[in-house]
């Protein structure tokens, strides 16, 4: 479902492996991720593999930036495919979460954010 975490500048990266989050796999997806979520304060999900995500998966996308925002955290999303952007601007959910077009930029941009000047 997912990757193994990958630190990068202190921010946890893991990334979709399968091409859907649904109401088929959302709990899988949930307990995955849920000890992540409970450590890292900042988390990136990769979503180059997801081509698909119905509204079970908007809702499981949702309850992991609740649990990262209610410890103090940051969430962001990189990599959107075009089908899962278009669903995002539908129902305006890009104005909830941090979106970048690559990890690269996202991690850029995150770092920048924690790190003190």
């Amino acid at each position: 479902m997912i990757t193994e975490p990958e630190m990068e500048k202190g921010i946890a990266v893991v990334a979709f492996t399968q091409d859907s989050l649904d109401a088929s796999n959302t709990k899988v997806f949930r307990e995955a991720i849920q000890p992540l979520l409970e450590k890292e304060r900042t988390v990136l999900l990769d979503l180059y593999a997801l081509q698909f995500v119905d509204s079970s998966g908007l809702g499981a996308l949702l309850s992991c930036l609740r649990t990262v925002s209610d410890q103090g955290g940051t969430l962001a999303l990189c990599n959107m495919s075009k089908p899962v952007r278009t669903l995002f601007e539908l129902v305006r959910m890009f104005r909830i979460f941090d979106i970048y077009a690559s990890r690269f930029e996202a991690v850029t941009a995150m770092h920048s954010e924690t790190t003190p000047e």
